[in-house]
């Protein structure tokens, strides 16, 4: 009886064991799940933090786009401080073709364009786009944004569907 009952304990034991091995790699799963999420909000509300300065500092600039043919209908604002990046918000542009995506533009007088971005729109037509500072750029005087290859391009190829002065 002895011998039964040791066998049940050790058999009560290994199982209690791999409950709590389970049990320990749940929760260092759980651990690196909610390590990782708290690294992406830390991330965010730096990226917002980022933004409410720009939009203290008193040169920061708000530049409305207009819709171009072909997409008429479309907006679009451009926070801008050339030290602090901006903050692109469009509206109303239609869906981007396979192989195609939205890239935005910063013109200074008659300097060539600067890839400033590229971004897609949901199915509602709208986009945001966080711009870094423009390496050498400092006066924008227009924003632009046209429908270019996948990825983006060097200089502009595609047609423009958003253009504002600053």
């Amino acid at each position: 009886m002895t011998a039964v009952f040791e066998d049940d304990l050790a058999s009560v034991r290994r199982a209690n064991a791999e409950l709590q091995q389970r049990l320990d790699e749940r929760t260092a799963e759980r651990d690196e799940a909610l390590a990782r999420e708290a690294a992406a909000l830390r991330a965010e509300l730096s990226r917002q933090q980022q933004l409410i300065a720009m939009l203290r500092e008193p040169t920061t600039e708000i530049v409305a786009l207009s819709g171009l043919e072909p997409a008429r209908a479309a907006r679009a604002r451009m926070v801008w401080n050339a030290p602090l990046g901006g903050l692109l918000v469009a509206a109303g542009l239609p869906p981007v073709p396979a192989g195609k995506t939205y890239q935005l533009w910063a013109i200074a007088g008659k300097n060539p364009p600067v890839p400033a971005g590229v971004f897609t729109v949901d199915a509602g037509g709208s986009a945001s786009l966080r711009v870094p500072p423009l390496a050498g750029m400092g006066k924008v005087d227009v924003f632009a944004v046209t429908l270019e290859p996948a990825g983006g391009l060097p200089a502009p190829s595609g047609p423009m569907y958003l253009a504002g002065k600053s």
